[in-house]
C-alpha cells in the first residue's frame, strides 16, 4: 500500500515539476526546466570535510562523522555549516581496561586497536583487536617455547605476562645476577663444589664435579656409612675402611695372608711360599699364586747330616735318616732348631728287632743280626736285618753227617744247640752224660759185667759185647723166660727225659708208654711223643661246601677227644684215620660229580680245606693209597722219636712227588711226619679259565693239560722250602709243542688264580712235564692253544670258492626272484636263503681282514652274524615248510610276515642281545668275527647247534610220515614223489651248511688244520653246492634256463620264438596250476 502511495507520489511530483518554472529551491538543480535533486555528496571538493562521510537526501544532504571521528558538538548527523569538522576519538581514554585485561589500547585516526601487552597473547590468535570482539589476553608461557628457552643449565619460571630465568642448582649467572632473560645472552655457568674446601665430602672420600651438581664416593678401600657408593656432602655421611681380608677364606689365593690397611690391604705369601711375581706385598687381583719354597733344594745337607729333608706344601720338615735319632727326640724337626741326628742304637730297643735266637750288632746308622750259635736264618743269610729275615730257625746239626757225634754215640737236636749222648751200653770218655762233637769225647764200651758180681743175678754170667752185654745162665741152670740170652731191664724213662714231651714217661712191660697232658696227644700210639694237634685249621667255617662240613665236624670231635676232652669222649666213638680220609674222599666226590664249581672263590675254599684236612689228619693215617669216583690220594707216614732223613716219592696214577723227608718234617719235629698226594679226577674243568697272573703271547689261549693235584705234609712253613720239590704230571693230550708251564694255585690272587711264582719247568716231552716248585700247594700244568695260522693255500680255497659261489648265488637269486613258473612259498624261503649267504660272503670277503679300524671291524662282525644266522633260519624254515607240507595235511602255505620274522627278525634279536651284554665279543686282533674269549663264540655255535637239532627233529617226523603214507596206495602219488623229492635236497642242505659249521666247532685248538681245510672247502663251495641242488638239479629250473638260452641263441626266428614263447608260457602257466608250482629234482 505504502509502494503504491509512493508511487503515485513520484508521479504526480514529476507531472509538477514539469510545470516548476526555473528557479529550483535549494538543493535542486534545473535540468530540463525541471528541478531535479542536487547530490551534493559529489560535489568535487567534499562537502562534509575529511573524516565524514555524506549521504545526499532528496533536495540536501547530512553528513556523519567516520567511525572513530565525532563532531565537537556532539551532533550525529549535520552539514558544512553546523559543523566544525569531524575529530578523532581517542576510545582508548573512554576506560582504563577499555580493551579489557592485560592488553593494551592503541588510538589510530578515526579508530583503535587493541594489542595484549607483552608476555600476553590474544585469544583468537591476532596480534590486533578490537575491544568489541570480545577477545581476552591469555598469559604466554614464554618457558614453554623450547626446552632451554633460557639457555642450557637454565631454568625459566613463568610469571602473568613474563617471565624469568634462574641458573639451576649448582650453576651461576655469567653477569652475576639470580634472575635474568633470555634475551639478555646470560649463561649458565657450572659451580665447582668440590673446589670449596679439600675435605668438602669428608675424610678418605673423593668429590666428583658434574655439570651442575657434584657427587662424593669414598676412596678405594673404604666404605660408605650409608652404604651407598655416591653420596652428597651434606647428609653426613662418612667413608669407613673395608676390610677386605675378611671377604673370604683365600682372598689373596691359597697359601697366602691378607693384611688389611687403611683404605687398603695387601697379600703375603705364607712362610715357605714365595710369589710368582717375586714380589713380597702383592694385590688379590693381579693373578700372583703363592708357590711351595722348596727349602730342601737350598743346599745339600740343609738339615744336618744323616738327616733327610722332605719339602711339604708351605713347609719342610727334616727327620733322619733310617738307623738315626733326632737330638731332641722328635721325628720330625725343624733346620733351624739346631737338631742334630746321631745313631740309634736299634740293639737297645725294648723289643728284641733282631727276634728270638738272634744277636744284634750296631752300626753307624743301621745294624745287622746274626742268629745265635746253633740257629739259622731261613734263607741263609749270616748277616741280615728284620726285614730281610724270616727269624732264626733251629740249625739241625744232628742232619749234618750220620755220625756227627762219632762211633757209638746219638746226636739230640735241641733249640739252637744240640748235645751227644752215647748210646746205651758206652760212656763217654769224659765221664759226661752229654758232651759236644768238637770236644773230641769218644765213646767207649761199658763193661757192665764188671759193674758187680752178680750183675746179671744169682746163677748167672754177664758177658761183655760192644755196648752192651748178655747174660746166660750157668750150667745146669735155665732162664726164666725160657731164653738163652736175656738182659737185666732197664727204665728207658729215666734215661731219655723229653721220650714224651709233653706227657709223662711211664715203665712198660714194652719199655714205656705215654700218658699225654689235656690238650696234648699221641694220636693213640702209647709210644709216640705228645704235641698240641694243629686242630686250628679246622676252627674256620665254609658254608660255600657243605657236603665237606660233617667231615670235618667228625674230625675236629676226634681230635678233642684226642686232646684230653672228658666231655666229648662221652659224646662221640673215636674213628681211625683211615675211616675220615675215605669219608672226606666220599664228601669230595658228592661236591666235584655235581658239575663243575662255579667260580675262582669256591675252588680256593676246596683246596683250603682238602690242604688243612690231610695236614691235621697225617697223624691218624698209615702208608695208604685210596681212590675214589673223583679222587685219589697216597699218603706217607714217619713215626718214630728220631726224626727221619733222605728222599721220599710219592705217587698217584697221574702224578709224581719227589722230595726230602727234612722238607716234611720241619724244624720242629713232633715225633711225626706226614705226606699225602692228592689228585683230583675232574676238577680240571671248574679251573680252566683263571689265567689273569700269566703272561702269554697274543695268539695263545690256555689250558689245563694235567691233573690237578695237592700236596701237603706236617711242616707248617711251607712257603719258602729249603730244598724244592719235584712234580711229574702225565699229559691229558699231547702236546704240539713242548711250551707248557707249571703253575700252582694262588688264593690270594683275586679269590684265587694259577700263578707260576716259585714254579718252573725242568723237563717237557709229548707225555709228561715235570716241574719244580719251592713251595707247597695245588698244582697243574698248562698247555698253549694256538691260533691256526692262516696259510696261504686256505686263503687261496677261501678267495677261489667264494667268487665262485658269488657267482652261483647271483645266478640263484636272479632265478628264483624272476622265473615265475616256480614261484611259491619254498621258492621265497630259497631266495632268502641265497640273499643271505650272498651278503655274508662278500662282506666276508671284502671285511673279514678289515682290522686296523676297531669300529668297522665289529660292524663287519656283527654283519657276518646276523646273516649267516639268516642263513640258517632260513634253512629251519624249509623244514618247517615241509613239516606244514606232508603233517598239516600238505598245507603249502605260510604268510610272508611270519617267514620274515623267523628268517631276519630271530636273527636279528640274537645279534642285539649278544652286542647289549659283549659289545667287545665282536672283532679280533687278526679277524672281523666273533671273539673266542669268555665263550662269547657261542652266541653263535649256540644257535647253529640248537637250529640243526631243530631242522633233523622236523625231518625225522617228515620222513615218518612219508613212510606212512608211501606204504598204502595214494591218489597223491605225484604230490607224495615231489614232497619226498624236496625233502632229500633239504637234508642235502642241512648236511652242506650243518657240516660247515660242525667242523668250524673243531677250530679252537692248534694243530687242527685238517679241519680248517674242511671248514674252508665246506664254506667256500656252499653257494655252488645250492646252485646245484636248487637249480641244476631242477628239471623245471633247467627247462626254463634252456628256454633262456634258446631265445639268446636263436634271434633270426623270431616269429616262431614269439609263438614258442606264448606257448611255452601257457603251457607254464597251466602246469603251475595243475602242480604245486614247486620244484622237481
Amino acid at each position: 500500500m505504502r509502494c503504491a502511495y509512493l508511487l503515485f507520489l513520484g508521479l504526480l511530483l514529476s507531472l509538477t515539476t514539469e510545470a516548476v518554472p526555473q528557479n529550483c529551491p535549494e538543493g535542486f538543480v534545473s535540468t530540463n526546466k525541471k528541478c531535479k535533486d542536487e547530490n551534493e555528496c559529489e560535489f568535487e571538493n567534499p562537502i562534509c570535510g575529511d573524516n565524514a562521510v555524506c549521504y545526499n537526501t532528496n533536495g540536501s544532504y547530512y553528513c556523519q562523522c567516520e567511525l572513530g571521528y565525532q563532531e565537537p558538538s556532539g551532533k550525529v548527523n549535520f552539514t558544512q555549516e553546523e559543523s566544525k569538522g569531524c575529530k578523532d576519538v581517542n576510545e582508548c581514554s573512554k576506560m582504563t581496561d577499555f580493551c579489557g585485561p592485560n592488553s593494551k589500547c592503541t588510538n589510530t585516526p578515526g579508530s583503535y586497536f587493541c594489542t595484549c601487552k607483552e608476555g600476553f597473547v590474544s585469544s583468537n590468535g591476532e596480534t590486533k583487536f578490537y575491544a568489541s570482539q570480545g577477545v581476552t589476553c591469555k598469559d604466554v608461557n614464554e618457558c614453554s617455547k623450547m626446552t632451554d628457552f633460557c639457555g642450557p643449565n637454565s631454568k625459566c619460571t613463568n610469571t602473568p605476562g613474563s617471565y624469568f630465568c634462574t641458573c639451576k642448582e649448582g650453576f651461576v649467572s655469567s653477569n652475576g645476577e639470580k634472575k635474568f632473560y633470555a634475551s639478555q645472552g646470560v649463561t649458565c655457568t657450572d659451580v665447582n663444589e668440590c673446589s670449596k674446601m679439600t675435605d668438602f665430602c669428608g675424610p678418605n672420600s673423593n668429590c666428583t664435579n658434574t655439570p651442575g651438581s657434584y657427587f662424593c664416593t669414598c676412596k678405594e678401600g673404604f666404605v660408605s656409612s650409608n652404604g651407598e657408593k655416591k653420596f652428597n656432602g651434606s647428609q653426613g655421611v662418612t667413608c669407613t675402611d673395608v676390610n677386605e681380608c675378611s671377604k673370604m677364606t683365600d682372598f689373596c689365593g691359597p697359601n697366602s695372608k691378607c693384611t688389611n690397611t687403611p683404605g687398603s690391604y695387601f697379600c703375603t705369601c705364607k712362610e715357605g711360599f714365595v710369589s710368582s711375581n717375586g714380589e713380597k706385598k702383592f694385590n688379590g687381583s693381579q693373578g700372583v699364586t703363592c708357590k711351595d719354597v722348596n727349602e730342601c733344594s737350598k743346599m745339600t745337607d740343609f738339615c744336618g747330616p744323616n738327616s733327610n729333608c722332605t719339602n711339604t706344601p708351605g713347609s719342610y720338615f727334616c727327620t733322619c735318616k733310617e738307623g738315626f735319632v733326632s737330638s731332641n727326640g722328635e721325628k720330625k724337626f725343624n733346620g733351624s732348631q739346631g737338631v742334630t741326628c746321631k745313631d740309634e742304637n736299634e740293639c737297645e730297643f725294648e723289643d728284641p728287632i733282631c727276634g728270638e735266637n738272634a744277636v744284634c750288632y750296631n752300626t753307624n746308622g743301621n745294624y745287622y743280626c746274626q742268629c745265635e750259635l746253633g740257629y739259622q736264618e731261613a734263607s741263609g743269610k749270616v748277616n741280615f736285618t728284620q726285614e730281610e729275615s724270616k727269624g732264626c730257625r733251629d740249625m739241625n746239626e744232628c742232619s749234618k753227617m750220620t755220625d756227627f757225634c762219632g762211633p757209638n754215640s746219638k746226636c739230640t737236636n735241641t733249640p739252637g744247640s744240640y748235645f751227644c749222648t752215647c748210646k746205651e751200653g758206652f760212656v763217654s770218655s769224659n765221664g759226661e752224660t752229654k758232651f759236644n762233637a768238637s770236644q773230641g769225647v769218644t765213646c767207649n764200651d761199658v763193661n757192665e759185667c764188671s759193674k758187680m758180681t752178680d750183675f746179671c743175678g744169682p746163677n748167672s754170667k754177664c758177658t761183655n759185647t760192644p755196648g752192651s752185654y748178655f747174660c746166660t745162665c750157668k750150667e745146669g741152670f735155665v732162664s726164666s723166660n725160657g731164653e738163652t740170652k736175656f738182659n737185666a731191664s732197664q727204665d728207658v724213662c729215666t734215661r731219655d727225659e723229653s721220650l714224651c714231651g709233653e706227657g709223662d714217661c711211664n715203665k712198660s712191660e714194652d719199655g714205656h708208654e705215654c700218658v699225654c697232658k689235656k690238650g696234648f696227644t699221641n694220636y693213640g700210639f702209647k709210644t709216640m711223643k705228645c704235641t698240641k694237634p694243629n686242630n686250628g685249621l679246622l676252627s674256620q667255617y665254609y658254608p660255600e661246601v657243605p657236603q665237606l662240613l660233617p667231615v670235618m665236624e667228625e674230625l675236629r670231635n676226634s681230635f678233642q677227644k684226642l686232646s684230653g676232652d672228658q666231655d666229648m669222649s662221652k659224646r662221640v666213638s673215636q674213628m681211625d684215620g683211615n675211616t675220615l680220609l675215605e669219608r672226606f674222599l666220599n664228601a669230595l666226590d658228592e661236591l666235584l660229580s655235581a658239575g663243575p664249581l662255579n667260580n675262582n672263590k669256591k675252588v680256593t675254599t676246596v683246596l683250603e680245606i682238602t690242604e688243612n684236612f690231610l695236614k691235621v689228619l697225617g697223624p691218624l693215617l698209615s702208608n695208604i693209597t685210596k681212590s675214589s669216583a673223583c679222587t685219589e690220594v697216597n699218603t706217607l707216614l714217619w713215626r718214630d722219636n728220631a726224626p727221619p732223613h733222605g728222599p721220599f716219592i710219592l705217587s698217584t696214577s697221574d702224578t709224581q712227588l719227589e722230595s726230602h723227608w727234612e722238607t716234611a718234617a720241619g724244624d720242629s719235629y713232633k715225633g711225626f711226619a706226614a705226606v699225602s698226594l692228592l689228585s683230583y679226577n675232574s676238577l680240571e674243568n671248574s679251573v680252566n679259565n683263571y689265567f689273569n697272573h700269566i703272561k702269554i703271547q697274543e695268539d695263545e689261549t690256555l689250558k689245563i693239560n694235567s691233573k690237578v693235584v695237592t700236596a701237603v705234609v706236617t711242616n707248617p712253613d711251607t712257603a719258602q722250602l729249603r730244598e724244592r720239590i719235584i712234580l711229574t704230571f702225565s699229559h691229558l693230550q699231547q702236546p704240539s709243542d713242548r711250551n707248557q708251564t707249571c703253575v700252582f694255585w694262588d688264593s690270594s690272587l683275586d679269590g684265587g688264580v694259577w700263578s707260576t711264582n716259585g714254579c718252573s719247568v725242568v723237563s717237557s716231552d709229548a707225555n709228561h712235564t715235570v716241574c719244580s716248585c719251592s713251595h707247597l700247594s695245588s698244582f697243574a700244568v698248562l698247555m698253549a692253544l694256538h691260533e691256526i695260522k692262516d696259510v696261504f693255500q686256505l686263503k687261496l680255497i677261501t678267495w677261489v670258492g667264494l667268487s665262485l659261489s658269488l657267482i652261483c648265488l647271483f645266478i640263484c637269486i636272479l632265478t628264483f626272484h624272476f622265473v615265475r613258473s616256480i614261484q611259491s612259498t619254498r621258492t621265497t624261503i630259497h631266495l632268502h636263503l641265497c640273499i643271505s649267504l650272498f651278503i655274508a660272503n662278500l662282506v666276508f670277503l671284502a671285511g673279514i681282514t678289515q682290522t686296523q679300524n676297531e669300529v668297522c671291524c665289529s660292524i663287519v662282525a656283527i654283519l657276518l652274524h646276523f646273516f649267516f644266522l639268516a642263513a640258517l633260519c632260513w634253512m629251519c624254515l624249509e623244514g618247517v615248510q615241509l613239516f606244514n607240507m606232508v603233517v598239516l595235511v600238505f598245507n603249502t602255505t605260510v604268510r610272508p610276515l611270519y617267514l620274515m620274522l623267523g628268517g631276519y627278525g630271530v636273527p636279528a634279536l640274537i645279534v642285539i642281545i649278544s652286542a647289549s651284554i659283549n659289545a667287545r665279543g665282536y672283532g679280533t686282533k687278526r679277524h672281523c668275527w666273533l671273539n673266542l674269549k669268555d665263550g662269547f663264540i657261542w652266541s653263535f655255535f649256540g644257535p647253529v647247534c640248537i637250529i640243526i637239532v631243530v631242522n633233523v627233529f622236523f625231518f625225522l617226523i617228515t620222513v615218518w610220515k612219508l613212510a606212512e603214507k608211501f606204504s598204502f596206495l595214494n591218489q597223491d602219488l605225484s604230490k607224495l614223489q615231489k614232497i619226498k623229492s624236496f625233502t632229500i635236497t633239504a637234508i642235502a642242505q642241512l648236511c652242506v651248511l650243518g657240516t660247515m659249521w660242525i667242523f668250524g666247532c673243531f677250530q679252537f685248538e692248534g694243530g687242527s688244520l685238517v679241519m680248517s681245510y674242511l671248514f674252508t672247502i665246506f664254506n667256500s663251495l656252499q653257494g655252488v653246492l645250492v646252485f646245484v641242488m636248487h637249480c641244476l638239479l631242477s628239471k623245471q629250473v633247467r627247462e626254463e634256463y634252456a628256454r633262456i638260452l634258446t631265445s639268446l641263441c636263436a634271434p633270426q626266428k623270431k616269429k616262431y620264438s614269439e609263438f614258442s614263447t606264448n606257448q611255452s608260457s601257457k603251457s607254464q602257466a597251466s602246469r603251475s596250476i595243475q602242480h604245486t608250482g614247486e620244484s622237481n629234482i
